[in-house]
């Protein structure tokens, strides 16, 4: 309190910014949140299919036939578990160190989540159609920028 700064009762334009120059640094800042989600959304995407293309069997039709050693690995065993789960376990190990973690090991970690991500989601494309994925996705992708964009207006 003994450094107050007195200029601020006096009404001078101390602490005082150009709302234009807030504004550029918001949208920066947002700008770079979103670069760093998307490049995560990309990385998990690529690596979830990667795991399903290296875990299954096609036809001559483009049909799935069955499952590589690797599929069976990743998908019939017991290991299922663990990559389903991992994606969590690295939540909490994050939130438990996020407080004293470097700017470099906090994003190395995000990079790392998104893999796990991609790796637990590799199975989806087991399950359901890809043009049903895909719509999912862009549904989903638009109403984040829909909301984004409320949220970033409002």
């Amino acid at each position: 309190m003994a450094e107050l700064d007195r200029r601020y009762a006096q009404s001078t334009p101390v602490g005082r910014t150009d709302a234009g120059v807030i504004d550029q640094g918001l949208r920066a800042y947002m700008i770079r949140v979103y670069n760093y989600m998307a490049s995560g959304v990309a990385i998990t995407r690529v690596v979830a299919y990667l795991v399903y293309a290296m875990s299954v069997v096609t036809g001559a039709d483009g049909a799935t036939t069955g499952l590589t050693p690797f599929g069976n690995f990743m998908f019939a065993s017991a290991f299922k578990w663990v990559v389903i789960f991992a994606p969590l376990a690295l939540v909490f190990f994050i939130s438990a160190r996020i407080n004293s973690m470097s700017l470099g090991a906090v994003q190395i970690s995000f990079w790392v989540f998104a893999a796990l991500m991609g790796l637990s989601l590799g199975s989806i494309f087991l399950v359901y159609a890809h043009a049903s994925i895909a719509r999912v996705f862009f549904i989903t992708a638009a109403s984040f920028g829909a909301l984004g964009l409320y949220g970033y207006t409002t």
